[in-house]
């Protein structure tokens, strides 16, 4: 087939004086008619309140206000009382905020999540104290607790891991959860110099209170030097799957490992940014070489489409060792991936009537 002098008039006469925003097939039309506005204009990504994902934000009113016609509710956990190394994870969530060009629209799960769903970023959870550890996990539990009431799935940006035991508190008050988690750590260990609630612990708090079953948790890219504290994750039936072991397995293999493992229950989904090689995430309090690389976390990401996800977080961005900004980058884009999926879980609430 050769090109010729009629196909390309064919193609000038098709697209010679469209604007940016005129597009021919459907799905990219569904998209771009979100996005663009008269004249073929969009707002440029580095003006205007930095939000999560750019997402509307909601910030001046009372929590229940903000939370009205929502079904999903972007927030921050700006707390790193619980590190055991380096600290920094505080500034995550402003990390993120200021990260522009993620999103609009996921090629993969071919959805704009921002503007197909109604999600709206709705600030951080106000903390009592910047040195009480308890209370603040006790300040996650209410505020997470508010938006689970309000029938609105939650998706946090920490802050350290240990933030994502008050939250599965507020969300399996009912019916332990299932779990996706990826990571470098299992999470799983006991108390350290008499303290158990910090971020290498999280998750056998977590079982211990009734509300992650293991048997439904699979914690995925394990490696490190400290594999010899986390026998809580074996004994208690979580599914482990080593990042040494990830090549022979295949990111196919162990996408549908974990949607077996996970079954059709509801599933927080959990991503602590040190799952990722430093190579292509140095700022985090606990870096392990040997991880995951962008890609693959997202292939894994993506293939969990259609799980019953019913809240998540990105946790453990230090932007103080991120000297490029590519830790913010990937943990932004993780969120946009987290977020997609939402638009597919049987649990997403209903669209507010127009």
């Amino acid at each position: 087939m050769s090109w010729t002098r009629e196909d390309l008039e064919t193609l000038r006469a098709k697209y010679a004086d469209a604007q940016g925003g005129e597009m021919h097939d459907p799905l990219f039309r569904r998209i771009a008619d979100h996005i663009f506005k008269e004249g073929g204009r969009r707002q440029a990504p580095f003006v205007g309140t930095p939000t999560l994902l750019d997402a509307p934000l909601r910030q001046e009113s009372a929590l229940e206000d903000r939370l009205a016609g929502l079904q999903v509710a972007l927030y921050g956990m700006p707390v790193d009382l619980a590190v055991t190394n380096r600290p920094g994870a505080r500034f995550g969530p402003r990390a993120l905020r200021t990260i522009e060009r993620i999103g609009p629209y996921n090629d993969a799960l071919q959805t704009a999540p921002v503007h197909e769903m109604a999600v709206a970023d709705i600030g951080d959870v106000p903390f009592q104290s910047r040195f009480d550890l308890a209370l603040s996990h006790q300040d996650i539990e209410r505020f997470v607790g508010t938006i689970v009431a309000a029938g609105v799935i939650p998706l946090g940006v920490g802050g350290d891991h240990s933030v994502s035991h008050p939250v599965l508190k507020a969300l399996g008050a009912r019916t332990p959860l299932g779990m996706v988690h990826i990571d470098a750590h299992c999470d799983t260990g006991g108390a350290f110099e008499g303290e158990r609630f910090h971020h290498g612990g999280p998750f056998r708090n977590a079982v211990l209170d009734g509300v992650l079953d293991p048997t439904r948790t699979i914690q995925i890219g394990i490696r490190g030097g400290g594999g010899y504290i986390w026998e809580f994750s074996y004994d208690s039936g979580m599914t482990v799957i080593e990042a040494k072991d990830l090549p022979a397995l295949g990111i196919d293999a162990i996408v549908a490992r974990a949607r077996a493992v996970v079954g059709n229950g509801p599933a927080y989904l959990s991503f602590d940014i040190d799952s990722l090689d430093p190579a292509f995430a140095p700022g985090t309090g606990t870096p392990e070489i040997g991880g995951l690389t962008t890609r693959e976390a997202l292939a894994l990401i993506r293939g969990l489409k259609g799980l019953d996800i019913v809240g998540g977080d990105v946790v453990e961005v230090a932007p103080a060792y991120d000297a490029t900004a590519n830790t913010a980058h990937a943990g932004g884009q993780v969120l946009f991936e987290i977020l997609s999926l939402m638009q597919f879980s049987p649990s997403l609430p209903p669209a507010p009537a127009a």
